[in-house]
């Protein structure tokens, strides 16, 4: 599709004054703490699970913060050059890094033993995520122009991408398709890509004049994933993944670089750093900027946590800023914002009598008296360790399948599926070949499905014939299996006919 050259809007002032409810609502983020490091701070991430610990990498560690009391709780330090990207797997037992030597060390946060080792890159990696839906995919982004997407079980690279021409500092997993990566390049352009087809499915900026282009330096895509966000130099551009990513805004509200990028939960406020000590909170209904925040040095990274109540901004000088939002009953603002709503009214209301604070402002305990829940069936045989029994347990009619799946991936993660699979007779193996047939097509469970299927195949190949009853079981899942993607091809060929009927709509030469 052709570029549309957007008008960059420069250097717009915040429209709403210092007394207003948006302002009143950041400035809740006050007396930030600082904590200095020795080399400057590259990256900040949070843990999706709570408490919502944050990785800190700087020089050649990755160090685990506690938002708490802001103090370190672990440091890794087993990094041959200088660490990039330290994240943490979404469960947060697990943490993820590349260096400058081109490896990419995943970590268990508790022991910080080394659990896998991936060394395909040739160049420094700047950029390791886990996908936010499956926790045993990374991706990695390198200074050697590719883009990998790894299977963390089998250690191998499910796709790489080579279509970008020059550095890759930045990228990202979709948060609603697992499949689906984004990344920014220093040749000026995005890309999105699809780990299916192991093809580029769009490409943003391409045809931006050579003396416009500047590197891109970050990317985030909203979890709609319809919308997303990059940066180059100072100026934020935002594409419209659904018109073939047509540029519909472009901003220069920043006087250097734009380092960094993060979005509140809900995704209605974006907030940049950047190179002239700034970080600017955009309202994404209009773009326009709502609120400032100055800091003492360049800004390198900045992340805010999944609860809304910590800001985190990593500087060029080694300092690390921690700002965290009291809460003040009622002096909270809402400002209408789902991720600023901070007391929920209505039924179930808990009232002043009935909470006290525990040690933190963000912590409220309800005094009512619980009762203590008893573990399920196969919550108790994980405990144990007993995973083929356990694996069983979810096998039985009366167990939902959310549950199932549930304890298959927690499995997966443990690295325990194998053991729970293997040494089964024809009986033991039945109810584990019905439950893949009836799920292979659901797409909650479809992903989880696959592997599964392929791992029970793998592991009984040998008997295949022996059992007349698994033979036709296998059979059917073969024929459900080419079922569906036969039905995803439609589906595909849909999406295409659909991209060309929005692009035509939307283009403006359209009559």
């Amino acid at each position: 599709m052709e570029y549309q050259p957007v008008p960059v809007q420069r250097h717009h002032r915040p429209s709403s004054s210092k007394h207003s409810p948006e302002s009143r609502y950041w400035r809740q983020f006050k007396h930030p703490v600082f904590v200095k490091e020795y080399a400057p701070i590259t990256s900040v991430h949070f843990s999706s699970a709570k408490p919502h610990r944050y990785a800190v990498t700087a020089a050649t560690r990755v160090q685990i913060y506690a938002p708490r009391t802001q103090k370190v709780t672990k440091t890794i330090s087993r990094f041959k050059d200088v660490a990039r990207s330290g994240s943490i797997r979404p469960d947060g037992k697990l943490v993820v890094a590349g260096d400058d030597s081109g490896l990419i060390q995943i970590f268990d946060i508790n022991s910080r033993a080394i659990l896998r080792t991936l060394d395909a890159h040739k160049q420094p990696v700047h950029v390791t995520k886990f996908s936010p839906l499956e926790p045993t995919r990374i991706l990695s982004c390198s200074d050697d122009t590719t883009v990998r997407f790894w299977d963390v079980t089998s250690q191998t690279s499910i796709a790489t991408f080579t279509d970008h021409t020059d550095y890759v500092r930045t990228g990202q997993v979709s948060s609603s398709t697992p499949h689906i990566v984004l990344s920014g390049s220093y040749d000026g352009t995005v890309r999105l890509f699809d780990a299916r087809s192991g093809e580029c499915e769009m490409v943003m900026g391409e045809n931006i004049s050579s003396s416009s282009k500047l590197p891109v330096e970050q990317v985030l895509m909203f979890s709609s994933g319809t919308v997303a966000v990059s940066s180059a130099g100072p100026i934020l551009r935002v594409w419209d993944l659904v018109s073939g990513g047509r540029c519909i805004k472009a901003m220069s509200n920043h006087q250097k670089t734009i380092t960094s990028l993060a979005a509140t939960s809900s995704g209605n406020r974006l907030l940049t750093g950047s190179l002239d000590h700034m970080v600017k909170v955009y309202d994404v209904e209009n773009y326009k900027v709502v609120h400032t925040m100055r800091y003492p040095a360049p800004l390198l990274c900045l992340a805010i946590s999944p609860d809304d109540t910590h800001i985190v901004g990593g500087m060029s000088d080694g300092t690390l800023s921690i700002r965290r939002r009291q809460q003040k009953g009622k002096d909270t603002e809402t400002l209408g914002l789902d991720s600023l709503n901070l007391i929920h009214v209505g039924e179930g209301a808990v009232s002043k009598q009935s909470t006290k604070a525990v040690g933190d402002a963000d912590e409220i305990r309800v005094s009512e008296s619980r009762r203590q829940k008893r573990l399920k069936p196969y919550d108790r045989l994980l405990k144990s360790f007993k995973y083929s029994a356990a694996l069983d347990s979810v096998l039985r009619k009366n167990v939902p399948p959310t549950a199932t799946f549930a304890l298959i991936k927690e499995l997966i993660h443990r690295d325990g599926l194998k053991v729970a699979l293997s040494g089964r007779d024809d009986v033991l193996l039945e109810p584990i070949l019905r439950l893949l047939i009836k799920h292979v097509s659901d797409p909650r469970f479809g992903i989880t499905v696959t592997y599964v299927a392929g791992l029970v195949i793998d592991m009984y190949r040998p008997v295949i014939g022996q059992a007349p009853l698994i033979d036709a079981l296998f059979l059917r899942l073969k024929k459900k299996l080419a079922m569906e993607i036969r039905f995803q091809k439609e589906l595909l060929k849909a999406r295409g006919t659909l991209s060309m009927v929005l692009t035509s709509a939307l283009s403006p030469d359209a009559v």
